[in-house]
């Protein structure tokens, strides 16, 4: 990218649109201390394509801001910045013939990138950078895709770029004439020439239609009849008072305008004036403070080996207690590790040994009280009534299958006489 750039930089003019990007001539060294200026170039360049291709109608027709020639090469507002790049880049797309949506204000800055580095490569371009490159509405990124789309509209709208035609130069020698009415009329056109400005001097010899004082003199011109033409006929008076009624219209307000550089520019010198002034004032107590300072630092360093030095043998003595505790505290802990467990071993015993003495509290209970003998009496009388209402069930039932019988019986007997029909 940046050698496209330093070819449209080293070319004397504009490319056409067949022109453009395609040599690969390597124009630029790299430890050239200019190349961080490249892109300004370029984007003076991609600022002419524009106009070749009429882009006023595209910001009239979105609503758009004009851009300046270097609009894309410094940041000013990035989110207008991307606005812009967008728009045009959306419309540069159309001019090459191919179709394209005009991005609105809350797309996704994703999805339109995307579409327009599509684009570029649809015609060739080569992208080789990252395009959140482009996010940012400014930089070589942005001034190389929009050249790459203006380069493609100029070669789709068949636009010829023509070398200029420079109009020959007079060659024909100034004629002098003798008569002093021409010469001084000559001598009235002509600007004033500042004596001590050697420029002026070369420049008034490389006109061909300037008379230099020894020619002047070498053709007998009376001076001195020129003197009453360069005469003043104004009144003095008059004048100022004419001064005086147009001198408040005279007046030029210029807004000052805080992007200026010169304003900037002005500010910067200001305070770093006022920077060396207050400098100035206070160097000498910030030296002082720093003395006493360092004397401060001097002492306590000083006073802390002094310390160091005296309290040696206790801080030895603290380390050896120190770690004399550290092993006492590491026993401690696996000793309480085992005291732990051999809690939670008498905890299970003990549930036992109430288990048991519970136990043989409910059989000695037993053993000394006559509430099962009483339970097995009550028992046992129980058993007896039930044995003596089964003994009295089965007579009735003998007494009743008795009778069954013996009915059946007599019935038989009396079937057996009844004699046959």
């Amino acid at each position: 990218m940046h050698r496209e750039m330093a070819r449209e930089a080293e070319d004397g003019r504009p490319q056409s649109a067949g022109e453009a990007s395609d040599t690969s001539e390597d124009v630029i060294n790299v430890e050239n201390p200019g190349i961080q200026y490249l892109h300004y170039i370029a984007m003076e360049k991609l600022f002419l394509k524009l106009i070749r291709l009429k882009y006023v109608t595209c910001v009239k027709e979105f609503a758009l801001r004009q851009i300046h020639k270097h609009y894309f090469a410094v940041q000013t507002n990035p989110g207008e910045q991307f606005h812009q790049f967008t728009n045009l880049a959306a419309w540069l797309i159309r001019k090459c013939g191919k179709p394209f949506e005009q991005p609105q204000e809350y797309d996704d800055p994703n999805s339109t990138i995307a579409a327009i580095l599509d684009a570029v490569r649809q015609i060739g371009g080569a992208v080789d950078f990252s395009p959140n490159k482009l996010k940012q509405g400014y930089g070589e990124h942005v001034i190389y895709v929009l050249t790459k789309l203006a380069d493609a509209a100029l070669k789709f709208t068949k636009f010829e770029q023509k070398r200029p035609v420079y109009p020959k130069e007079d060659e024909t020698p100034v004629e002098y004439i003798d008569d002093d009415s021409e010469i001084i009329e000559e001598i009235k056109m002509q600007p004033a020439i500042d004596e001590d400005d050697p420029e002026a001097d070369v420049d008034a010899e490389q006109e061909g239609n300037v008379l230099p004082v020894d020619e002047i003199t070498n053709q007998n011109v009376d001076v001195k009849r020129l003197l009453p033409i360069l005469e003043s006929e104004v009144i003095i008076e008059e004048w100022k008072l004419e001064l005086e009624r147009v001198l408040p219209q005279l007046k030029v307000t210029i807004t000052s305008d805080n992007r200026d550089w010169r304003s900037r520019l002005e500010q910067m010198i200001s305070h770093r004036k006022g920077i060396e002034d207050a400098l100035s004032t206070t160097r000498v107590q910030l030296d002082k403070l720093q003395e006493e300072i360092t004397q401060v630092l001097d002492k306590i360093n000083n006073r802390e080996k002094y310390l160091n030095s005296q309290l040696e043998a206790v801080l030895a003595q603290y380390h050896d207690v120190e770690d004399e505790f550290s092993r006492i505290s590491e026993k401690h802990r696996v000793a309480s590790a085992g005291v732990s467990e051999r809690s939670h071993t008498l905890a299970g015993i003990t549930e036992e040994l109430e288990a048991v003495k519970q136990e043989m509290e409910e059989r000695g209970s037993s053993m000394t009280d006559g509430t099962p003998l009483v339970n097995v009496k009550k028992a046992i009388t129980k058993l007896k009534n039930e044995v003596i209402n089964m003994d009295i069930r089965i007579g009735v039932l003998e007494h009743s299958l008795m009778q069954a019988r013996l009915r059946d019986k007599s019935q038989l007997q009396q079937d057996m006489n009844t004699p046959s029909v």
